[in-house]
């Protein structure tokens, strides 16, 4: 059974960083996409940032230049560096697999950031 676990969600002013953490077990990150989804209260969940096995990483328009997805294989962890947070990166952070080879799409329960002004 593949389970995600994340940590490192807190409460930040702007301009300052967090670093999330989504520890997984079941599965190696050598088979999954990972990626990082968040979801503001009455918005959609929206992709922040992927990284493919093969090391290719996509962000969203919002957070570029701003976070850095990146994966420890040896430990089986993928993390988020979050720097120069605004406000708008309020949400709940989802850490996501999909698996490369069947339909597995697994989901972290989510941790919270919040970005004062």
């Amino acid at each position: 059974q593949v389970q995600l676990v994340e940590s490192g969600g807190g409460l930040v002013q702007a301009g300052g960083s967090l670093r999330l953490s989504c520890a997984v077990s079941g599965t190696s990150l050598w088979n999954n996409v990972a990626g990082w989804y968040r979801q503001a209260p009455g918005n959609q969940r929206e992709l922040v940032a992927s990284i493919t096995p093969g090391g290719r990483i996509d962000y969203a328009d919002s957070v570029k230049g701003r976070f850095t997805i990146s994966r420890d294989n040896a430990k089986n962890t993928v993390y988020l560096q979050m720097n120069s947070l605004k406000p708008e990166d309020t949400a709940v952070y989802y850490c996501n697999l999909k698996s490369t080879w069947s339909l597995r799409d697994s989901w972290g329960q989510g941790t919270q950031v919040t970005v004062s002004s």
